[in-house]
Formats: structure tokens, C-alpha cells, sequence
């Protein structure tokens, strides 16, 4: 049972003008006027909630009020006027006060910091450590600090940066080709070395890390474990909290101080509404904002979210934040307001999405012409059981009831293989709803033949191999599109009857 405290003040004392006096079996009364009992109200309510937590909300009622206060602040004259969309904020400069002297809050410069932007990046550091009831225990309530850049690409390349060097990365053997293309062709002749190792071989990743920290030799240096979790394009699922017990187990028997190891998840495939690496022991998750968190294919922008509950993250933030201000890769103002608008809806369209697919993927499964369909919610996937753990969810989604499974959103993302590289380009150029394009997470749904558009010398995708994006159509348009389409690839390529 809830019990009130007893105002402070009463309505007649904070809202004089306001009150009139009725009489009642001759005994006068205070009685307010209507305006007056809203306004009171309001404060009474708001002194109940001082200690009332933002993290105790849920991941849906966050994302819908993205970029909102819950509630307007009182002010003398009453509530304030606030705008329901927040503003674009374009300035690049900000006047500098007479006496010389910036505020602790104030705004410079836009590369240093600006109002639409450090509102997305408040965000999304709210987003990544609010607490979910499917973590079955508390976290301290810390946001997570948040920086938004120009791009994904400039994301990690300023993740890289901000270690000292020499750096070494992990990278999983099924990654997003720009990663290695980015580490070959712009970081390399830096120093910036990199690896592609197995991320499901725990004892395989133990050794390899603690070879590293023993070839450190005392001196300093970083190590990188990277972490793609769905993984581009075979939707490989990497046990996030296995691999951070693994880093935290080497980093804490580890004698050289110097030597720093940072677990990063790219969280791409699964933003925050489906999984919160943080909260997994990650020491940093990073986004391609462009994809589900923007959601409308008009967006380009990169997030990286260090740890506030980690002592490597917080010792990352502040190096990020001197390479943001710096290095000056920042998202733009129109950028970060396109983006806190698509994650308002963020929550409604993964689900749908992750029900369309889950759909297909059961499809395309049982199809005789489908050599192979990759999907974390298929049974036979084999880190389906990984997924089913890590890929929580919210509580109110429903996206795969059929299985049982009430609250688990395994993705938007599946890639299938047909038997020869002519047929995956015959089916591509049959689809009519499906789009043929780069990119995911928007509302229209995507194909895209990878191999083709990887660089040769790195070319790690299947020739047979299609990704399709699930976009928001309906789920029975898509499949009778993709069944056509395989059914026309088929004619032409197996001389089948159509």
C-alpha cells in the first residue's frame, strides 16, 4: 500500500488567486478552482516521484518517449510549454558570456558537443543499461556515457583510435566485410593488426588472449576482442557472456597493468530492444545507427556506448570522448533528430520484423530449392539455444508464440543459400516487392547477393548466398514474392517447368 506524504503547503497557500470560498452548513471551506487542483496535482505528484528511476521503466515506454523528458519541470509561472518533438539544433557556435567564463553545461562548439546530438547520446546510454526484468537482477541504474558519429565505419574507426597502440583486434571468422576492409586498407599501415578467430572456442579465445598478454612483455599495448552477435551475413550467434568472463578471467590474472583488453559487441543486428550487451559484461556496444536504430533507410550514423559498470569502460569513455572532439567524425544535428524519431517506433517494428522473419525462415527452410537457410530462431540453427538465452526481448512481444517462446526476438536479419551463384542472381533479379539493396533494419524488405559486393581478396560469403532484410510488409506478400522468384530462378537456371 502506497502511503502519501502530507503536502508541504497547502492549495490555498500556493495558489492564492486560485481559491474561492464556498460555505457549507456554515463552516467556510477552501474549494479549488479546477486549474488550481491540476497545478497542485502536478506538484504533489512530482514530489512523490523524486526517487522514482527512469531504469525502472520498461525498454517500450523508453523508446516511445525517446528524446522526451517524462514529465516537464515546474517553473514559477506554473508547467513548462514544452515541444512533443525536440528541436533540430543547427548552430555551430554559441555566444561566449561576458565575462569570459563557459557554464559546466554550456555549448562551445558544434564538433565538441551539440544539444540534438548529446540528446541521442543520453538516450542511447539510457537505452543500453535500463533495466529489463528478463536479467533476473539488479544493476546499479547508471547510464551508460554514448557517442554518436558520422557513420558506423567512423564508430569503430574511433573505437580503434581511442586505444593505445600497438592494437591488435579479434575479430569473429564471420564478420561484416567492412570491418577487415577498413583494419587492410586505412588502419593497417598504422600498426593496427588484426586476427579472425572461432568465437565459440572458449579455450581456443583463452589461449589466444593470454598469448597476446604474454607477448606484451610488460609494455603497453591493446587488445581488441570483437564481437558480432548476430553476425553478417550467416546470422552466427556469439555466447556474449562467455566471452567477457573469458577477457575479464585473462584481464584479472594478467600482471601487466599496461596492457589493456576491451570486449566490444556490435550490436547491430540486435539493438537494445533485443539485447543490451552491457548488461552481459561487455566493456563497449557499438551500433551502425543507420540500420534498425534510424529504421527508415535515410539515416547514416554510428554509436559506441562504453560501460559504465566496467573499469575498462570507464577508462574507454574518456578516451572516446577526446577522440570524438578531436578527431571531429560527429553526427550531424539532422541525423541524430532522424534517429531519435526512428527509435520511438524502434520497439514496434523490431518486433514485427522478427516475426516476418522467424516466418520466412521456416519457409525458406522446407524449400526444395533452398540448399540452406541461416536464422537464430531456427531449431537447427546451431547456436540456437545462445539465442534463445541472449536474445531476450521484451516481455510484451509476441513474435514467436507459435514456438512457445513468448518474448524472444531473434533479429530481422536471415540470409539462404541456393546451389550456384547464377541462381542466387536469377532469384535477386525475380524478387518484385523485395528490393534489391545494400543496408538493412528499414521498413521496406531487402535482398542482397553478398559475395558480389565483397571485396575478392576478402571475399568470405557463399556464392549461392542471398541476406534479405525484413522489412514491415506483409509476411504473406513476401514469401509468395520470394517463392515466385525462386520458382522463376529455377526455369531459368535448372531448365524446371514454371
Amino acid at each position: 500500500m502506497i502511503r502519501f506524504k502530507p503536502f508541504y503547503r497547502t492549495p490555498r497557500q500556493l495558489f492564492p488567486s486560485l481559491c474561492r470560498f464556498a460555505s457549507t452548513s456554515g463552516t467556510p471551506e477552501t474549494k479549488l478552482l479546477p486549474s488550481a487542483a491540476g497545478t497542485s496535482a502536478y506538484l504533489l505528484r512530482d514530489t512523490l516521484d523524486k526517487e522514482r528511476e527512469r531504469n525502472a521503466l520498461s525498454m517500450s515506454t523508453l523508446l516511445s518517449h525517446a528524446g522526451l523528458p517524462m514529465h516537464n519541470n515546474a517553473t514559477k509561472g506554473g508547467v513548462d510549454n514544452k515541444a512533443l518533438s525536440p528541436p533540430i539544433i543547427l548552430a555551430t557556435t554559441y555566444e561566449r558570456p561576458p565575462d569570459g567564463n563557459y557554464g559546466e553545461n554550456d555549448f562551445i562548439y558544434s564538433r565538441e558537443s551539440n544539444p540534438t546530438r548529446k540528446l541521442l547520446e543520453d538516450v542511447m546510454g539510457e537505452l543500453e543499461t535500463s533495466n529489463s526484468s528478463q536479467h533476473g537482477h539488479e544493476m546499479s541504474g547508471k547510464s551508460a556515457p554514448s557517442y554518436a558519429f558520422s557513420s558506423g565505419m567512423a564508430a569503430i574507426a574511433s573505437l580503434i583510435l581511442a586505444h593505445k597502440s600497438p592494437v591488435k583486434l579479434l575479430i569473429p571468422q564471420d564478420v561484416y566485410h567492412g570491418v577487415p576492409t577498413q583494419l587492410v586498407t586505412a588502419l593497417n599501415d598504422h600498426g593496427v593488426l588484426h586476427q579472425a578467430v572461432d568465437m565459440t572456442n572458449c579455450d581456443e579465445l583463452r589461449h589466444i588472449i593470454t598469448q597476446e598478454v604474454l607477448k606484451s612483455s610488460g609494455k603497453e599495448g591493446s587488445l581488441i576482442v570483437w564481437m558480432e552477435t548476430p553476425s553478417n551475413p550467416l546470422c552466427q550467434v556469439t555466447n556474449i557472456q562467455m566471452v567477457c568472463d573469458i577477457v575479464n578471467e585473462v584481464r584479472s590474472s594478467s600482471t601487466n597493468d599496461k596492457f589493456r583488453i576491451t570486449s566490444v559487441v556490435d550490436s547491430t543486428w540486435a539493438p537494445p530492444c533485443i539485447t543490451q550487451p552491457l548488461l552481459l559484461g561487455a566493456d563497449a556496444v557499438l551500433h551502425s545507427g543507420t540500420k534498425y536504430l534510424g529504421g527508415h533507410s535515410d539515416v547514416l550514423l554510428g554509436i559506441v556506448c562504453p560501460s559504465p559498470f566496467t573499469t575498462q569502460g570507464e577508462w574507454l569513455s574518456e578516451r572516446l570522448e577526446a577522440v570524438q572532439s578531436s578527431v571531429g567524425a560527429v553526427a550531424s544535428p539532422l541525423e541524430c533528430w532522424l534517429t531519435l524519431r526512428g527509435l520511438r517506433t524502434l520497439h514496434l517494428r523490431v518486433e514485427r520484423q522478427c516475426r516476418s522473419t522467424w516466418k520466412l525462415a521456416q519457409y525458406l527452410e522446407a524449400h526444395k530449392d533452398v540448399v540452406k537457410c541461416h536464422y537464430p530462431g531456427l531449431k537447427s540453427h546451431p547456436q540456437h539455444a545462445i539465442a534463445t538465452q541472449q536474445m531476450r526481448g521484451t516481455k510484451s512481444s509476441t513474435v514467436c508464440e507459435d514456438s512457445g517462446n513468448d518474448s524472444i526476438l531473434y533479429g530481422g536479419m536471415l540470409s539462404f543459400e541456393v546451389e550456384s551463384e547464377a541462381m542466387a542472381m536469377a532469384v535477386a533479379g525475380a524478387v518484385r516487392i523485395i528490393r534489391r539493396a545494400t543496408s538493412l533494419g528499414g521498413t521496406e524488405t531487402l535482398i542482397e547477393h553478398r559475395a558480389s559486393i565483397e571485396p575478392p581478396e576478402r571475399r568470405t560469403s557463399p556464392p549461392g548466398l542471398l541476406r534479405v532484410s525484413v522489412g514491415l510488409e506483409d509476411v504473406k506478400d513476401l514469401w509468395s514474392d520470394l517463392e515466385t522468384a525462386l520458382m522463376v530462378a529455377s526455369k531459368v537456371c535448372l531448365n524446371k517447368e514454371v
